[in-house]
């Protein structure tokens, strides 16, 4: 007969440990996976995750400490062993010792945490200045000693969103324009907004901090590596919310001169292009690529509505007098979502849009706006 080896039964106490044991090792196999801070690129960066490190060791050994007696006295001086309460009436030194040893270990927080913070609100000396504005949902970019600026929209097709595709590596986190910023120079982040609070952040770089409609926040970063860096918008702004990627494209001194004039080259374009008169059906094809990037949020990519907005499909303002349409969507609606787009598309972006919402989604008015129409 042969003999079955049985396995030894393990205590309570054995068994805790092997647990911990257990999550302690599977947590630092997926630490650069989900458990530690993406790998910085900033000076600030690097401060935050150092000073995140010691305070999670201080909290770490507060715990062993502080659980560890309190395990031991219930263990040691159980009820079960005889054991019976002491009886006494409180202690000064006691009472000194437990006040001073926190106070001490604030301080020893504080201090560096301080000196950080510090750092991070000194933009002195600053190479470049970027004004970054939120916008339900994208962002506007200016570089106003370059003299250029552009607005960042996701670029994650609807399809994905709708789960009709496959989702791509970058799901939520890419977008048709990037910043552009030069490594080795110290920027000069403004942030505000233009219509409700954002947040503006980007973990490899340490920085986030709030945009806020009629104020202006400051921060900075001086990028250390070229780079793709990815984050989001952290401020509950609204339905697409989640739909507010940031990426950042850190390149050479060199590079970012070479993107600048290209930059400049194609707002010169741009501005050329706004005089053109374009046909109907190229109205049309440029609108339903104004509306999917910026009016399908709200309105649906196929006018459908989404929520509260309204349909587009059979709209009285698609279907109504042809000034009344230009002027919402140029000047937007007072106390409502809809956004002024006046200052957000160019002229021939709006009349094409206009174009393309009185004819399509069955809509028939059929009228053709040309960029001349639009107010200035």
């Amino acid at each position: 007969m042969s003999k079955t080896r049985s396995t030894p039964h393990l205590g309570l106490v054995p068994r805790l440990l092997l647990g911990i044991s257990l999550l302690v090792v599977s947590g630092l196999a997926s630490a650069d996976y989900a458990l530690n801070f993406q790998k910085p690129v900033t000076a600030i960066g690097h401060k935050l995750l150092e000073l995140h490190n010691l305070i999670i060791i201080i909290c770490v050994v507060i715990f062993v400490i502080v659980f560890g007696v309190m395990f031991y006295s219930i263990f040691a001086h159980r009820k079960s062993r005889g054991v019976k309460p002491a009886k006494f009436h409180g202690s000064a030194t006691l009472e000194v010792v437990w006040t001073i040893i926190p106070f001490l270990i604030l301080v020893a927080m504080a201090v560096p945490s301080t000196a950080t913070l510090l750092e991070m609100d000194d933009v002195s000396k600053s190479e470049l200045t970027v004004k970054v504005t939120g916008y339900q949902w994208k962002w506007k970019y200016d570089y106003p000693d370059q003299d250029v600026s552009f607005f960042s929209n996701l670029a994650t097709p609807r399809a994905q969103i709708e789960n009709k595709e496959k989702k791509g590596e970058h799901y939520l986190l890419e977008v048709d324009n990037p910043i552009v910023l030069p490594v080795g120079k110290k920027v000069r982040f403004v942030v505000t907004a233009n219509d409700v609070l954002h947040a503006w952040w980007v973990p490899a770089l340490g920085v986030k901090k709030d945009a806020i409609p009629g104020f202006v926040n400051e921060m900075w970063a001086k990028i250390e590596e070229p780079g793709i860096y990815r984050g989001q918008c952290a401020e509950l702004c609204g339905k697409d919310h989640g739909y507010m990627p940031i990426v950042v494209q850190a390149v050479s001194p060199e590079e970012f001169d070479k993107w600048v004039s290209v930059q400049k080259d194609q707002a010169a374009k741009a501005a050329a292009d706004s005089s053109k008169t374009l046909s109907k059906d190229e109205l049309i094809e440029r609108g339903k690529k104004v509306f999917a990037t910026t009016c399908a949020a709200c309105h649906g990519p196929n006018g459908e509505g989404v929520g509260p907005f309204p349909k587009m499909a059979g709209s009285k303002v698609a279907n109504g007098p042809l000034p009344a349409h230009i002027n919402i969507v140029v000047k937007g609606k007072p106390g409502t979502a809809m956004a002024a787009f006046g200052a957000q598309l160019n002229d021939l972006d709006l009349a094409a849009v206009i174009t393309y919402e009185r004819n399509g989604f069955g809509n028939k008015a059929g009228d053709v706006v040309h960029a001349k129409r639009i107010p200035g």
